[in-house]
């Protein structure tokens, strides 16, 4: 992948969204749409989306039994997803029917831990060991179940790709050097994630909320 960037697009107007990626799309390589603009817009924004030219990462999520997840995957056929996640803690027998039901061309990968949680979250949803510790494990039964890769913090990155040399890694919760951190609590550079494995980069707000979204696009880019 030339750009690994995909640009995090949740934005409640649909006008918004499209007219952003336009504006950035020689910067990026790729649009994430989440459970937000999904809920919102639908397969019409999704199509919307499409129309940039951009491969689309459907960033649903999905969790439940194996059965519906499977159905929720046959219905997003249409809209030709480059990339779909759902949640490696949904279990093996689902993420093996989430990939079985998937297109063809997409990839799936499963959420192994949310970059908004740390240690002490683990251990208060009763979860023993380290965001290491939960990560490696996920990941593992990511890759017994057949699936793409995963998406884990950029802490986490380096040791997976040793562990799964031929995943594909999906690293959001990214800041610029000397950027906030937001309600993300395990962050890394772009380029950081990019020399550690990465194969996407999920960046939002560093761009979608910058005064300049173009130059801070063109930022991000010129460092990996």
């Amino acid at each position: 992948m030339s750009n690994p960037v995909y640009l995090a697009l949740d934005l409640p107007r649909l006008d918004a969204a499209r007219a952003l990626a336009e504006k950035v799309k020689a910067h990026i390589g790729g649009i994430k749409l989440g459970l937000e603009f999904f809920c919102a817009h639908g397969h019409h924004g999704v199509y919307e989306l499409a129309h940039t030219g951009l491969p689309i990462f459907l960033d649903l999520k999905l969790h439940d039994i194996p059965n519906t997840v499977a159905g929720a995957m046959q219905a997003i056929h249409v809209l030709e997803p480059a990339i779909v996640t759902i949640h490696a803690s949904g279990g093996r027998a689902m993420m093996e029917d989430a990939k079985a039901a998937a297109a063809a061309g997409t990839k799936v990968v499963a959420v192994t831990m949310l970059t908004s949680l740390d240690e002490r979250d683990l251990g208060r949803a009763g979860v023993s060991g380290t965001p290491r510790d939960q990560v490696m494990r996920l990941a593992g039964l990511a890759e017994e179940a057949g699936l793409d890769g995963i998406v884990c913090s950029g802490h986490e990155v380096a040791e997976v790709r040793r562990q799964w040399k031929d995943g594909f890694f999906v690293v959001p919760g990214l800041r610029p050097a000397g950027g906030a951190a937001g309600d993300q609590k395990r962050v890394v550079t772009p380029r950081q994630a990019r020399d550690d494995g990465a194969s996407v980069l999920v960046i939002g707000r560093p761009i979608s909320r910058a005064d300049d979204p173009v130059e801070a696009a063109r930022a991000i880019e010129a460092t990996l």
